[in-house]
């Protein structure tokens, strides 16, 4: 029997290697392995001779606690909006008695929780989440998945309204605000909302043209005034607080205006906090639309299982759901038709397309006692199978759980702004505070206080910060998409520039994916084309990829078709026709020996073939050797460059495949690549993913098939093929739409340039803040100098913004 326990108390390596020691000596354990990173236990062992128990007992002698009821779960958390927001969650879950291991993911809004069945239960768990003031939404099935789609899909919409209407509020607002202010430019303006003849019909109308877009931006009060009571503040703090700043100053000097003090409309900034705000909910669409994709793997690999199977049992044929299915039931698959569940051919012989497993484009012949897994396709023949593994214990729910393993995975990137906001809020609510008494008790009046105050709140407003990140890589995911690089979101386009290995995937992503005819070799009796013209004749009756390969190339020579008769496909060696009263027989080696046709003389040739990774199909004619079609997938034309260039890079390449070793080699030394992964199945590639991050490399992997979507998203940017499958599409954080391998070099190339152009970014709106607010502080005026008003500081604000922005757009330069 093989267990897998969790193991608490370990401190070191060394406990690992105490415990696996120990357990060893156990009468009736076979194996046992300790992994100190994930502390699991995994013991084979005998249950005649030991028992769980007996683990329990000696781990405990040893200091151990043995952990045997573990149980994982997964949430969806909606309402988190920061870094800031999901360590609050994580503090709280920790603190709760039970909890073994979680994971949390800000980005996908996933988190995954271990925990002791017997010290806390699910409920519980949900109840602290829920206590810190989040939702949550469990994710363990289809419908989950479909219905948190929606959820985000209706978040989408929602914030795109949100933001729609703030524009429309805010466009006018800022004309009417800033139109008086522009005196070198005379902006036609209403005598209704003059500033000098009608001051407060100006103040009244800036007022409620902000307060529709106040409301639709009211989260950011909720939560930005939450987190700093709860001591921590974030990007939506100091939202809410510059904004509040300008909005209380504003209403004050609305109040001025009222008691007659007409020049008081020159100090309302209405137009402050409506911009922040409208410009700070776009940022906020932007980034729920680019992690709206999050479910989509799942929900791709859900599909491809069928829904149905056909059951043989009491001598009839039964159609059940595929939930019905038991081990030990017999299932009939039809050609053309996808195995329902995994298990072991008792009965005929077919050709499986086992794709999204291997990824290889060629078919496996599959015979009695042969495994078969869940989503393959049946080809060519009706077999009949016993069903050996079922529901999460499926090859294809294995990859599934990978898929959502890697999902879980916490982002390493943290959010610069985000860290910068935990001190920055609170210095500088302690400057405003501190400057603005100073003033008063250094005898000026409480209206010059308070402007101090405002005028420091108010150029430490974040715009320009919260905006510098967002807004390079808005310009740089649309420049990327303009070149044919898709790019999912600001994490993807961050991580990318740390790259130091890329693993490409073999099949469709170095090579075509297609098998072609790329020799014919011929006896000096017969002529090539009259070989190709009897192959492809015969193989125009065959549904097997191989022969599909040979009829195209018949078909590009224009060559005719010839009448076949007696056609035979003989699974797992060829086939036969007869045409013209001649015996043609098509296949591999084992076909030629099987008739005892001599093949000697053109051995040479044929492992010449085999060795450059190609396949050796045999002809022969009346019992007689006519000659060798080769057949392989081909390597695509960019691809020797984007290795190439890569190499130059400093970037260690690597090709991981399911194929055999000397296909994969063959391929490898066409395109110099030196370290080759052959024979890997999807949990292996993974895994090949993790060693590698284990040394502490960011790992890029590229691949276009389903069987690479769990090494897609374990690494720390997956690259998907256009051309490839949806899963694989939707698993990968970069999409190269033009399937051209020297978009892989381009699209760390544009990932450094952008990373530059954030640090400059945020060079410049960090400096203007601080520069500013000693000048809002009154540093000059102390000296004789003048006073900054709060007006000038929203201009500050403004042009820190405004060189964001201007610096932002030169990635639009960027070019391949």
């Amino acid at each position: 029997m093989n267990s897998t326990y969790k193991i608490q108390g370990m401190t070191c390596a060394a406990c690992a290697s105490r415990i696996e020691k120990t357990i060893l000596k156990i009468d009736g354990v076979s194996k046992a392995s300790v992994n100190f990173a994930t502390e699991k236990l995994f013991i084979s062992f005998d249950e005649s001779k030991t028992t769980t128990a007996i683990f329990k007992q000696t781990l405990k002698k040893l200091g151990f606690n043995l952990i045997d009821n573990a149980r994982t779960i997964s949430y969806k958390i909606q309402g988190m909006t920061c870094v800031a927001c999901a360590n609050r969650i994580e503090k709280n879950l920790k603190k709760a008695n039970g909890i073994l291991s979680l994971s949390l993911n800000f980005t996908t809004e996933n988190v995954r929780i271990e925990f002791d069945s017997e010290k806390t239960k699910p409920s519980i768990i949900k109840k602290i989440i829920i206590d810190s003031g989040y939702d949550v939404l469990e994710t363990d099935n289809k419908q989950k998945v479909d219905e948190d789609k929606l959820r985000k899909e209706k978040e989408i919409r929602t914030l795109w309204i949100k933001f729609i209407v703030s524009a429309i509020f805010c466009i006018p607002l800022v004309y009417i605000a800033m139109a008086p202010m522009i005196t070198w430019w005379n902006f036609p303006t209403l005598h209704i909302f003059d500033h000098e003849y009608n001051a407060l019909n100006f103040a009244i109308i800036q007022a409620l043209l902000t307060i529709p877009i106040i409301i639709m931006g009211y989260k950011f009060f909720t939560v930005g005034y939450k987190s700093i009571w709860k001591r921590s503040p974030n990007m939506d703090s100091l939202i809410a607080v510059g904004t509040t700043a300008a909005l209380l100053y504003s209403f004050y000097s609305m109040y001025r205006i009222i008691q007659g003090d007409y020049h008081a409309a020159m100090h309302l900034y209405f137009e402050t906090a409506a911009v922040v705000k409208t410009l700070i909910l776009l940022g906020k669409t932007l980034e729920a639309v680019s992690k709206g994709k999050s479910s989509e793997a799942i929900k791709k690999l859900l599909e491809l299982a069928p829904k149905t199977a056909l059951l043989e049992k009491n001598n009839q044929e039964i159609i059940i759901s595929i939930d019905e299915v038991e081990v030990d039931d017999i299932i009939i698959v039809k050609p053309g038709e996808k195995i329902p569940v995994d298990g072991i051919i008792i009965e005929g012989f077919t050709a499986i397309d086992e794709s999204m497993l291997t990824g290889e484009s060629l078919p496996v012949d599959k015979k009695v006692g042969d495994k078969l897994y869940a989503a393959s396709l049946n080809k060519n023949g009706l077999i009949k199978f016993k069903a050996t593994r079922i529901g999460s214990d499926t090859a294809l729910s294995q990859i599934i759980k990978l898929v959502e393993d890697a999902q879980s995975k916490k982002a390493p990137i943290s959010k610069l702004a985000d860290i910068v906001s935990g001190w920055f809020v609170p210095v500088a609510f302690l400057i405003a505070l501190l400057s603005s008494l100073a003033w008063l008790i250094s005898g000026q009046e409480l209206t010059f206080a308070l402007t101090i105050f405002v005028a420091v709140l108010t150029i430490a407003c974040p715009c320009a910060l919260g905006l510098a990140t967002p807004t390079a890589i808005l310009v740089g995911t649309g420049v990327g998409a303009k070149n044919g690089i898709l790019i999912k979101g600001g994490e993807a386009l961050e991580i990318t520039h740390k790259v130091k290995t890329v693993i490409f995937d073999k099949t469709g992503t170095i090579t075509e994916g297609k098998p072609k005819v790329t020799d014919l070799i011929v006896t000096t009796t017969f002529e090539e084309n009259y070989i190709l013209q009897l192959a492809a004749s015969v193989e125009k009756g065959s549904e097997h990829p191989l022969g599909e390969a040979i009829v195209k190339k018949a078909e590009t020579k224009n060559l005719d078709f010839l009448k076949i008769n007696n056609f035979e496909a003989i699974i797992g060696f060829g086939v036969s026709a007869v045409i013209d009263d001649k015996q043609i027989l098509l296949g591999n080696k084992k076909l030629m020996n099987n008739h005892n046709i001599e093949i000697k003389s053109f051995q040479e040739q044929s492992n010449s073939l085999a060795t450059d990774g190609k396949t050796p199909v045999y002809i022969a004619i009346d019992n007689t050797l006519a000659g060798i079609i080769a057949i392989a997938d081909v390597i695509k034309p960019t691809s020797l460059n984007a290795i190439k260039t890569l190499s130059s890079m400093g970037i260690e390449v690597i090709m991981i495949t399911g194929d055999n070793k000397y296909t994969a080699e063959a391929i490898a030394r066409q395109v110099g690549i030196k370290k080759v992964l052959s024979e890997v199945l999807p949990q292996d590639k993974a895994n090949e993913v993790k060693k590698l991050q284990k040394n502490g490399q960011k790992v890029a992997m590229v691949g276009d098939g389903i069987n690479d979507a769990p090494a897609l998203m374990q690494a720390d940017i997956g690259i998907a093929i256009g051309s490839g499958t949806d899963v694989a599409i939707e698993s990968a954080d970069i999409i190269l739409m033009n399937s051209d391998l020297m978009d892989v070099p381009a699209s760390i190339l544009l990932s450094k340039k952008t990373i530059r152009n954030i640090k400059q970014n945020l060079f410049w709106a960090f400096g203007y803040n601080t520069a500013g607010i000693p000048l809002a502080a009154g540093f000059l005026y102390l000296f004789g100098g003048p006073l900054l008003n709060p007006m000038f500081a929203a201009a500050a604000m403004t042009l820190s913004s405004l060189s964001v922005l201007v610096n932002a757009l030169r990635l639009r330069f960027f070019k391949k």
